[in-house]
């Protein structure tokens, strides 16, 4: 499977977004029930997404439901959850790992195997849980944050004030043996150049990928988190080098490789190729 690098939000109360969202290029495509549909539009969302994924669609689909301790969130998992076009579930506002055993329970097959589940971190108390959360089912790929309620939620002004909370969702990510988070939306469409510049951060933070609200993100985001042609290149060299000699070694340029940058170098290229 080709390593998503952008998942694009689209409301689910608005079909011809959704089928723009399905032809604009992202790896992933998330319908959303959650917030950016109105309260009143939330019935007509949630058959209109069900509808849509009676059939399989040319990129994965992810559906957010409404937030798990409110009354919507059942109607939307009974709807959409046992669907053939149905790739992911991604779960808002998740703050304990119970959670996430229950919906992984209560949208299993009789035939097992439930969906992809994608826990959503937004307050405090989900960040407290990030492992215990990131460990409760196999069924749950992937853990990311919703940066706008956390920064609600913990008072934050300045972008810095959540990098604590980044890295500590990256380490509990490694640690239960899942991908990296992606970043949380940019939310100034216009503004590209703030877009690159807050991937740059995101990245050299340990983030992969991350989720757009606009088609015109999305280029901006895969430059940012693609490697460069000359990140490439040393990968090329370091595997080469520890293809011909074992262990720990310098090379000409002066600098040293171990089994360490090694693997780093191969996950460039695995990245490069989007293998």
């Amino acid at each position: 499977m080709t390593t998503p690098l952008t998942w694009l939000y689209a409301p689910g109360d608005r079909p011809h977004v959704v089928a723009k969202a399905l032809a604009a290029g992202a790896d992933v495509v998330v319908v959303d029930l959650e917030d950016a549909v109105a309260p009143h539009r939330k019935e007509y969302a949630r058959d209109a997404t069900a509808e849509l994924l009676t059939e399989r669609q040319p990129v994965p689909v992810h559906v957010r439901v409404n937030a798990l301790d409110g009354p919507l969130a059942a109607a939307d998992l009974k709807a959409v959850a046992a669907l053939p076009g149905l790739s992911g579930l991604r779960l808002p506002k998740v703050t304990r790992p119970q959670q996430i055993t229950t919906i992984a329970e209560r949208t299993a097959p009789a035939d097992g195997g439930a969906p992809a589940l994608f826990a959503l971190l937004e307050s405090a108390l989900g960040i407290e849980h990030a492992h215990t959360i990131a460990t409760a089912h196999p069924s749950l790929r992937g853990i990311a944050l919703g940066e706008a309620d956390l920064r609600a939620d913990l008072g934050v002004r300045e972008d810095a004030g959540l990098d604590w909370c980044r890295s500590r969702v990256i380490v509990a990510a490694r640690a239960a043996n899942l991908p990296p988070p992606p970043q949380s939306v940019h939310p100034d469409i216009r503004d590209l150049e703030g877009l690159a510049a807050s991937c740059a951060h995101g990245r050299a933070l340990g983030l992969l990928g991350r989720a757009a609200i606009h088609p015109r993100q999305l280029p901006v985001i895969e430059r940012a988190y693609l490697p460069t042609p000359e990140e490439i290149e040393k990968a090329e060299r370091i595997v080469k080098a520890a293809a011909t000699e074992q262990g720990a070694q310098a090379l000409p340029d002066g600098s040293f490789i171990d089994a360490a940058v090694v693997a780093t170098a191969q996950r460039t290229l695995s990245l490069a190729r989007r293998t």
